[in-house]
């Protein structure tokens, strides 16, 4: 399982695979998780409070950004 996550000023993404399917992203704009697994499949859930945590983790990313930028400066 991998977590990929990354964000800029303005944007930003947080998303889980397992042997390279895309298993759960955050989606920012409606604000919730969604887990885009097909109908056939035994359904993967994640635990209460993932889309949350994204959440913190863009604050976070977003101040180590600025913080970076202040630094290379």
């Amino acid at each position: 399982r991998f977590r990929i996550a990354g964000c800029s000023d303005s944007d930003g993404g947080e998303m889980y695979t397992l042997d390279g399917e895309e298993k759960w992203y955050a989606d920012f704009i409606n604000k919730k998780g969604v887990e885009p697994q097909p109908s056939f499949i035994d359904h993967i859930s994640y635990v209460e409070g993932t889309y949350e945590s994204a959440e913190a983790n863009q604050q976070t990313c977003r101040q180590n950004l600025k913080l970076s930028a202040k630094a290379m400066k």
